[in-house]
């Protein structure tokens, strides 16, 4: 996936702007940032189902609509035709896409959740929906997984399951997969790459190990102007001295103790911090001067 300046405008103000990035091909992304940030508009733009009206946006090397069969997305609602019965929706997932559909698959997630598959969507709970709605997404074999907080409904052995056959799948034929979620922790174990999406705007993107590794917590006797040429991401002061987040932009002077911060701290830090500045790596900046504003 690719962004470049791009803008949609319904009235109500900016839903994304200045969000470019590039996912590379493969990576299991996780896009996380706190409710209302556009997380959700993102992935429907991704998956073809909304239109801005500036720039660009590239979804495996062409525009979103032309790739949909390529492309499998679980909205957030989990739509399903209610009043089939598992084992039609499954039917219609294969008679949808031909020549991608792989049934075995598709069965072993619904039947690793003890489903019949006479049984009533409609009838179903919402986490059993949730893998109803799995199996049709991975079923198809898609090359680009879209998911908007997919585990959210299902209770933590078969969140845990599902995860593991989802990445199972993934490496096994390079898919790429971006899930957006609020589980920071699950995330950090389960995915190599990273969007945080804040006020419309990527925060931070890229690998998450190198993300990671350019912020240092920095604590010492001194004070924020010691701290100048770098970048304070958040600070605290007190009688005892200074704690700060920083990227360092070169060696850190004497006299400060230095340590690894953990994915959470990072993520909180820019998430209580809005005005600290955006990081890309170099794996997820755009070419040129790209951008992304979608307007809700």
């Amino acid at each position: 996936m690719r962004t470049r300046s791009r803008a949609v405008d319904g009235g109500d103000g900016w839903a994304l702007r200045g969000c470019g990035f590039r996912l590379p091909v493969g990576r299991v992304c996780a896009m996380v940032g706190p409710n209302g940030a556009g997380k959700s508009t993102l992935l429907a733009l991704a998956a073809g189902l909304a239109h801005p009206t500036e720039g660009s946006l590239s979804v495996l090397g062409a525009e979103p609509g032309s790739t949909r069969p390529r492309i499998a997305y679980v909205a957030q609602e989990k739509p399903l035709y209610l009043g089939l019965t598992v084992g039609e929706t499954l039917r219609m997932g294969a008679e949808l896409n031909p020549g991608r559909w792989n049934e075995s698959l598709a069965r072993r997630i619904v039947g690793d959740g003890a489903l019949p598959t006479g049984a009533r969507v409609g009838r179903l709970s919402g986490g059993q929906r949730t893998r109803v709605a799995l199996a049709l997404a991975l079923g198809k074999r898609p090359e680009l997984l879209l998911l908007d907080e997919p585990m959210a409904d299902l209770d933590p052995l078969a969140r845990h399951q599902l995860m593991g056959t989802l990445l199972a799948e993934a490496e096994e034929h390079g898919t790429t997969v971006v899930m957006s979620s609020h589980i920071l922790g699950e995330l950090a174990t389960s995915c190599d790459f990273l969007l945080l999406v804040s006020d419309g705007s990527i925060r931070l993107g890229g690998g998450i190990d190198d993300l990671v590794a350019a912020h240092t917590h920095v604590t010492g006797r001194g004070t924020l102007a010691d701290l100048d040429a770098h970048t304070v991401v958040e600070s605290r002061a007190s009688g005892r001295g200074v704690t700060a987040l920083i990227r360092p932009e070169g060696p850190v002077e004497p006299g400060w103790e230095l340590t690894e911060p953990s994915l959470e701290d990072v993520l909180l830090a820019h998430l209580r911090s809005p005005g600290a500045p955006a990081l890309l790596t170099p794996s997820a900046s755009p070419s040129g001067r790209d951008r992304t504003e979608v307007a809700a």
